[in-house]
């Protein structure tokens, strides 16, 4: 089993998804007006929750196996970011989503919303670019 193969396409699945969110998915929530907006709210989270769950929940079991397997800067540092992507998303997003879903919407919460999840889409990049990088390095075929 290829631990960092498998890591990367987690990593690259989690890229492509917080991209859309982030310059999608977020900003489309500042067209909806209040009502819609949180009807929609509901029906998005649950959907969503069927793509972004598996792929975290993926993604942390193989950087853990990786990170035992391999104990190395790289896999303590990418630990560490997925650890860090949790918490950011259960004490701040999911925080922000609930005040959607029970009708406490306001632009404040909206901008903040995708004003914060800059920091998220910027360590899932990073995270996918160390580990194709790392992958590259350490296991790209050798032309001779």
């Amino acid at each position: 089993m290829n631990i960092p193969l498998i890591q990367l396409l987690f990593d690259l699945g989690l890229l492509v998804l917080i991209w859309l969110v982030q310059l999608v998915i977020y900003p489309s929530f500042l067209f909806y007006e209040r009502r819609n907006l949180k009807r929609w709210h509901e029906k998005y989270t649950q959907q969503i929750t069927y793509v972004v769950l598996p792929l975290m929940v993926g993604q942390l079991i193989i950087i853990t196996i990786h990170l035992f397997n391999n104990f190395s800067t790289f896999t303590l540092v990418s630990f560490l970011v997925v650890i860090s992507l949790w918490a950011m998303t259960f004490f701040i997003f999911i925080p922000l989503h609930r005040k959607i879903s029970m009708d406490e919407i306001n632009p404040s919460v909206l901008y903040q919303l995708i004003r914060l999840n800059w920091i998220r889409t910027l360590l899932w990049s990073g995270l996918f670019v160390s580990s194709l990088l790392y992958y590259l390095i350490h296991y790209s075929v050798k032309v001779t």
